[in-house]
This record gives structure tokens, sequence and C-alpha cells, in this order.
């Protein structure tokens, strides 16, 4: 009897052990399934939108009214974006595919800038046909080649999954079809990156100076450890980490950092005179003992101990027990907006725990600033009528082409919400607004 009781019970242990892994296995398919359609629509996906994207170029460059040709780019953009988020939802990750996503990127870039632009002013000029020249038979080339591949998965019936474990495993398979026409498409692009597409294509920044305000001097890795032992208060004889920045970086950085029982600190510093790019202090932060107006005068302290004494308060934020400053500096009552730094207070007894000066660094530069086309007046008339404006103030600021220009700022109330308004002082042209955040509630 035992013995049949036994028998009855290992086998249903079986049984449920069958079942379970039944379950398992068609839960595991499920999910495969589910991923390779994805992968697959994403595919088919872009070799449509490439084909559409070849086809929109070269109507673009048959086209002679001005009327038709913003739509026209800023449709290429659209695709672009497309093209580009279908790259992303395949399993490229590990295969170099960086040469066609820039090239996806700067292609939106240069449609946008163009379509945005008042082309009755500003018409395309030689160069920019002969890039579009250029993006046309770049994208007729990785249009075929993807045609080719799509061609061989519908006949061959291959899988995407075979293609994400190969490269996963880094294994040589008899078919791998699908890596190898990828490869042959970043090559193609690669060729023309080198050769054959215009310099335009990349456009112009307003960066293109980056950094020139740090001047040519180098400190050494001991003098950049001991100011940041100093910028993070710190004992001499505290155990410092300190690594340099490889070659290709923007701006040549020492990065330092340390730990004890309760702090820690990092900073990065420029290797060319010695600036502090970032600070950041993470320690406990305890209860609220002074205001965020106080914070803020700690703030403009901290900055005028490190020789940022021409600024002006932008923005202040309060998160939990951390106040967040953002300053720019200020030129004949002109705030530039492209150097802003940040700075973060403890509300606990007012350290500065955090130091961004990235954004500064990267742009600040001599600036002659022109006299305002517009008067005040004229620009408020700009602004939507049922903005209830509070304040303003002139400002350089980029536009959407990444142009520094001249602008009013308007800050003002619209349905309990507050913008900023930027109207533009030599045309009244509206250029950006911005709705400013709201304190958060909290919720129990």
């Amino acid at each position: 009897m035992l013995r049949w009781t036994l028998i009855t019970l290992l086998s249903i242990a079986v049984i449920g052990v069958a079942v379970w892994g039944y379950k398992e296995h068609q839960e595991k398919n499920a999910i495969l399934i589910q991923a390779e359609n994805s992968y697959q629509r994403s595919f088919h996906d872009l070799a449509y939108h490439m084909d559409l994207l070849h086809d929109k170029i070269g109507s673009t460059l048959a086209m002679n009214t001005r009327e038709q040709l913003s739509p026209q780019l800023a449709e290429i953009w659209r695709l672009t974006s497309l093209a580009h988020g279908d790259v992303g939802q395949l399993p490229l990750v590990l295969m170099p595919f960086n040469k066609t996503e820039e090239f996806l990127s700067q292609m939106g870039d240069f449609s946008y800038r163009t379509a945005i632009r008042d082309l009755e002013q500003k018409p395309l000029s030689e160069e920019e046909v002969e890039t579009l020249d250029s993006l046309y038979q770049m994208s007729g080339e990785i249009e075929s080649e993807l045609r080719k591949v799509q061609n061989m998965v519908l006949t061959d019936n291959l899988r995407w999954m075979d293609v994400q474990l190969a490269l996963v495993d880094n294994e040589e398979q008899a078919d791998n079809t699908i890596i190898d026409g990828f490869q042959t498409v970043e090559k193609t692009v690669e060729g023309y990156s080198e050769g054959q597409l215009n310099a335009s294509l990349m456009g112009t920044s307003s960066k293109k100076d980056s950094y020139s305000s740090l001047g040519e001097e180098k400190i050494s890795e001991n003098e950049a450890e001991e100011k940041m032992k100093e910028l993070l208060k710190v004992e001499n004889d505290t155990e410092f980490n300190i690594a340099s920045t490889g070659e290709g970086a923007d701006v040549p950085l020492y990065s330092g950092s340390y730990h004890g029982d309760n702090r820690s600190g990092y900073v990065d510093l420029t290797q060319q005179g010695g600036y502090p790019i970032q600070i950041m202090i993470s320690r406990e932060v305890n209860d609220k003992k002074i205001s965020l107006h106080e914070g803020m005068n700690k703030a403009q302290e901290y900055l005028h101990e490190h020789n940022f004494d021409e600024v002006e308060l932008l923005e202040s934020n309060q998160y939990d027990n951390v106040g967040v400053f953002h300053f720019v500096p200020s030129s004949d009552d002109v705030l530039i907006y492209p150097d802003a730094i940040q700075v973060k207070v403890a509300l606990d007894d007012g350290e500065v725990i955090g130091f961004v000066a990235k954004d500064f660094f990267e742009n600040h530069h001599d600036r002659t600033i022109a006299d305002a086309s517009l008067s005040e007046e004229e620009a408020k008339e700009k602004v939507n009528p049922n903005l209830k404006i509070q304040e303003h103030h002139l400002a350089v600021i980029e536009n959407d082409l990444g142009e520094e220009i001249l602008a009013y700022a308007f800050l003002g109330q619209l349905n309990q919400d507050t913008y900023k308004i930027f109207i533009n002082a030599e045309d009244g042209r509206e250029e950006r607004v911005e709705k400013l955040k709201k304190a958060e509630m909290k919720y129990d």
C-alpha cells in the first residue's frame, strides 16, 4: 500500500513538473515571438522610411517653388526621425552602427535648420544644393542595401533573434546575412562621410570656440589634487582618487573623488587653467533651517569667492531640503543665457553641495552685443495679449539654429501657469516660449 502511495505521489510530482515546464516553455516562446515580431516590424519600417526619404530628397532637388520647399524639408526631417527611431529598436547594440545613426541625425539637423529658415530671404545656396544631392545619393545607397537584406530576410525566412544571439555570443555563424547587410550599410555611409558629403551637412554652431576662455597654461596632476581638496574642503591626508580623461575628450579634465564615513565628494577640473567644471558633495541633508532666499545668498557668496562676479539669479527651486539656483552673467543689463551656472545649497546649514559650470566654460567668449532694433514696447506688442507680464529683460539666447541672438524675455502668467516668452529684438519674431515649473505637489 505504501509502495503504491509513493508511486502515485511521484507520478503527480512528475506530471506537475512537466506541466510547469510546458507552461514555462510556452511563456518563453511567447516572449521570443513578441520580440521577433517587434524586430521584424522595426526593420521593415526602416526600409520603408528610407524608401520614402530617398524619394522626398529627390523631389526636393526637382522643386523650384519655395512655398513647397519648406514643407518638403520638414517632411524629410520627420522621416529621418522615424528612421532613426527604427534603428534604435533593432538589436544592433553590440554591432558598430554609429556612422549610420550619425548620418541620420545630421541629415535631420540639416533639413530642420533649412525648413524653419525664411527661404524667401535666404534661399538655398549652391553648397546646400550640393549637400542635398549628396544626401540623395547616400540615401539611395542605403535604400538599395536595405532592400537586398529585406529580400533575403523574406525569401529565406531569417530571424532577428538569431542576429541578437550571434552578436551576444560573438559567433561566426553560417548564415549571418542580416549582420553582413548592416555592416555593408555602415561601410557605405562611412565612405560617403569621408569623401563625398558636403561640409554644410554639419551646420554651424555657436560653440565652435568651445572652452576658448580656459587659456593655454596646463596644471599638473598634483596641483589639480591640491585644488580639488580645497574645493571639497577635505584634509590633505584624506585618501583621494584622481584620474585624467583620455584622448579625444572635448576638453581635457582631471577627475577626483573621495569617500568618507558619512560624506563623499567628486570634482571635474579642467587641465587648462584648473577651472572647476563640476563639483558634487553627497551627504545626508537634515531638516531645513535657512530660507531659500538665504540659500541664494550663500550661492552668490560662493560664486564671488570663485571669481564669478557679474552674475544674476535667473531661477531658483527647492527640492526637499536643497535649493537649486541658476545664475547667468550680465553685461550692460543684458543676461547671457548660454553661459549658465548652477549651484546647489543644503538648506540645513547653507553649505554648497553642488556646482555645475560646464555651460559657462563651453560657451563663454568675448561678445559684442548690438543695440536692440525694437523698443521694449514694440516687442511687448508681439506677446500674447492674454499674458499678464510681470517682469522683462534683455537677454542673449540661442535660437533653434544654435545661433546667438538678442531677445526680450517677458515673464508672465496665463491660466494659473507662468511662462517666459522670448521676442527677437531685431525683427520681433517669437523665438521661444517656455513654461516654468511649478512646485511639485506631495502625495502621502
